[in-house]
């Protein structure tokens, strides 16, 4: 479970400063998908940098399993990160000069793992996500649809307890996108918080919740108490 307590951030803008986020919380429960829904400039991006531990909030806390992100130095977040969360960018972040296998094994190797045991765990999530005749494409051989594929792989070959996927289907066609959230709504039903940074309310009514951010403060929460977990 990760929590949000009262988060705020503010950034030096001028002479004054820029609040992006103020007051924010809000529990992400395991087991289902939340969405975050605003438009832009809404405090959606920096919201999501909060809950990853890329920045630390001027105030509050975020917390998974009682541990408490901004209490931990830079170093000790990105080891974290890589331990317990995933991710699924819009632009994908694939490095160009890696095979679409040597992408998801990546995390793999930063944990220490051997390279026969993470190979073979990547071969698999490949095969998992309907590529296991793209192995050894590189990015640019692959489309769009089939390097988001590659990113979901990647941000779950760790089988990490919280995927965050930002505008995951944003620049695919309707049809890829629909292809893309059913790999997401996957982990939901296997325990894990999913949170989904998205603009597109067609995505959001697929999610479990959907959290309304408005000018950097909680608007609303939509619960439809989806039961995924072994569902």
């Amino acid at each position: 479970m990760l929590n949000a307590i009262n988060l705020s951030k503010t950034f030096p803008s001028g002479e004054g400063t820029v609040t992006a986020l103020e007051g924010f919380s809000q529990t992400f429960p395991a087991g289902q998908i939340t969405a975050i829904v605003g438009p832009s400039g809404s405090g959606k991006s920096t919201l999501l940098n909060l809950l990853a531990g890329f920045e630390r909030p001027s105030s509050g806390q975020v917390l998974h399993n009682g541990t408490d992100l901004s209490a931990l130095s830079e170093s000790g977040r990105a080891r974290y990160r890589l331990e317990h969360f995933g991710f699924v960018f819009q632009n994908y972040n694939l490095v160009t000069i890696l095979s679409a296998l040597e992408n998801v094994e990546f995390p793999l190797s930063l944990l220490g793992i051997s390279e026969k045991e993470r190979l073979e765990k990547a071969r698999a999530m490949l095969v998992q996500v309907g590529l296991e005749r793209r192995l050894k494409h590189y990015p640019s051989q692959l489309s769009g649809g089939e390097q988001q594929r590659v990113a979901i792989a990647r941000a779950l070959i760790s089988q990490p307890d919280i995927l965050l996927a930002d505008e995951p289907t944003g620049n695919l066609d309707s049809k890829t996108g629909a292809g893309i959230l059913e790999l997401l709504i996957g982990p939901a039903k296997e325990g894990r918080c999913v949170l989904l940074i998205t603009h597109d309310l067609e995505v959001a009514a697929q999610a479990d919740r959907i959290v309304y951010v408005r000018d950097g403060r909680l608007e609303r929460v939509e619960e439809k108490q989806l039961e995924r977990v072994g569902s």
